[in-house]
């Protein structure tokens, strides 16, 4: 029998670490929002658990990584990097940077430990966290969205003004709303597990390249290893087919060329390089995020962070919205940003199984890229793209300045006589307008409509900006530049009409 109906703003459907992180956001801008995740306690199997320096950063904004930010910036400068190392396609020659004002370039950070994290701050904020609901049936009117969900105590209908699909790359969201997408189809079979290898001729931890594929693996906590395998001959016929350990020992035996000993084998998965991506995010009052939007080959643990980015992107778009705080065409930007992300995260991916591929022409061409990594251009391009800090989105203003769309790094403010940094002044949530003593007077009054949303701050006369006067979004990128058109026209654009 059905439930009576809720009511909410926002509903998601999903509560992975994608749709808990945009429920925890809504929430702290007071957006009533509901979650429904099938699952009723959190998966703790191995997952994702790289964070790149573009989601360290903005996570650290939000106030979600206090253990990981820098603190005292002012004892370091944008020209001071912090480096970690890492690899493209296995080339381990890679590093990835960041200013040392940021947090640590990487962070290794379990998806399960996320999910929980996040699921703590949403409801402490009000969100309510339906576990144990599996999305049966979604639509939309022009005035809102319904969500029929099948949970312990029957049917319950959600209905809100938006819909958010973070339901994963079986999205039921994007399968029954028109959602189209490109797909490519598979080519390579992948497993991994984890395992004891205790055998002297085991392969140690690290990276392998046999003439067959590959063979991946990093040390446990508990002794074992988890264990990744990567065949190039040919797709599985049934990527969803339960792995067996006998598959398991057989594949990674086939590939080391040799009979590999394996014992006390768990937490078996399959995947391949089958990549989908929608042709758009947003679909009027539904929005898709994380892998329902995109998914591709996990090589170079981008996935996970490429979503939390999805989340945070939207989520201060649709609070506004949801508030009337918002420019008319404000969650429309969603799209126009985060899809050429998406598709150029995908090319990555496909050049990085590109190198891969065992192959005399693969060999000349690992070790062509292996060469050209060693130089300054070739890697900070490379290290930009991985870690996603070469983003910068689409200008929107009519007349935009040269640093729209770019993210604005950490640096030292003094407020008044107090001394701060761009982290700590995001915690808050709200868009900075950063002013230094010699920007226009006229800039305070212009601003002074809006002060209900944005927190207007002069700063002291050595601040370092790129010019006199930045508008900062909640997700700490740059919306508008005094260096630009009128500020009054940027400020209606993101942020409405304050009459």
């Amino acid at each position: 029998m059905e439930r009576a109906t809720a009511q909410a703003d926002v509903v998601i459907a999903g509560g992975g670490p994608v749709g808990m992180l945009l429920a925890a956001e809504l929430a702290h801008y007071g957006v009533d929002t509901v979650v429904l995740e099938s699952r009723t306690t959190i998966d703790t199997e191995p997952k994702a658990n790289t964070l790149h320096a573009r989601t360290v950063q903005s996570l650290a904004r939000r106030g979600y990584l206090e253990e990981a930010r820098r603190r005292g910036a002012a004892d370091a400068s944008d020209d001071t990097r912090r480096k970690a190392p890492f690899h493209f396609a296995g080339i381990t020659e890679l590093s990835v940077t960041s200013p040392g004002t940021e947090p640590a370039p990487l962070r290794k950070l379990p998806q399960a430990d996320l999910e929980e994290r996040f699921e703590t701050v949403a409801r402490a904020r009000g969100a309510r966290i339906l576990r144990g609901h599996s999305v049966k049936e979604t639509g939309q009117t022009p005035h809102g969205v319904h969500v029929l969900a099948e949970g312990p105590d029957g049917v319950r209908t959600v209905r809100a003004a938006y819909l958010v699909g973070a339901d994963g790359a079986r999205s039921v969201v994007r399968e029954q709303n028109g959602f189209s997408a490109e797909t490519w189809p598979a080519t390579v079979s992948a497993l991994m597990g984890q395992a004891r290898l205790t055998a002297p001729d085991a392969p140690p931890p690290g990276w392998h390249r046999t003439p067959r594929g590959w063979i991946v693996s990093r040390p446990e906590a508990d002794g074992r290893r988890l264990v990744r395998t990567l065949n190039c001959t040919q797709a599985h016929p049934d990527r969803r087919a339960p792995v067996t350990p006998e598959e398991f020992r057989s594949e990674v035996s086939w590939i080391a060329g040799h009979e590999v000993e394996l014992s006390d084998i768990t937490s078996l998965t399959r995947f391949s390089d089958f990549t989908r991506l929608a042709r758009r995010f947003r679909q009027d009052r539904i929005f898709l995020a994380g892998d329902a939007a995109h998914v591709h080959f996990p090589i170079g643990g981008q996935g996970l962070s490429t979503g939390l980015l999805d989340a945070l992107n939207l989520a201060w778009k649709l609070a506004h919205t949801v508030r009337g705080t918002a420019g008319k065409g404000l969650l429309d930007t969603y799209d126009y940003e985060r899809r050429p992300i998406a598709l150029r995260l995908i090319e990555n991916t496909h050049a990085q199984l590109s190198l891969m591929r065992p192959g005399p022409e693969a060999d000349a061409l690992r070790s062509l890229f292996t060469t050209i990594l060693t130089t300054t251009d070739a890697h900070t391009l490379i290290s930009g793209m991985i870690s996603a800090q070469d983003t910068v989105y689409p200008p929107h203003s009519l007349q935009p300045s040269p640093w729209e769309g770019h993210f604005l790094t950490n640096r030292p403010f003094t407020v008044g006589s107090s001394p701060t940094d761009l982290i700590d002044l995001l915690h808050e949530g709200r868009p900075l307008l950063l002013l230094r003593p010699d920007a226009a007077s006229h800039l305070t009054a212009v601003s002074t409509p809006w002060s209900h949303v944005i927190h207007t701050l002069r700063l002291s006369p050595d601040t370092d900006l790129p010019c006199d006067a930045l508008l900062i979004r909640p997700d700490g990128y740059i919306g508008w530049g005094s260096d630009g058109g009128d500020p009054a026209e940027a400020l209606s654009m993101w942020f409405g009409d304050p009459r």
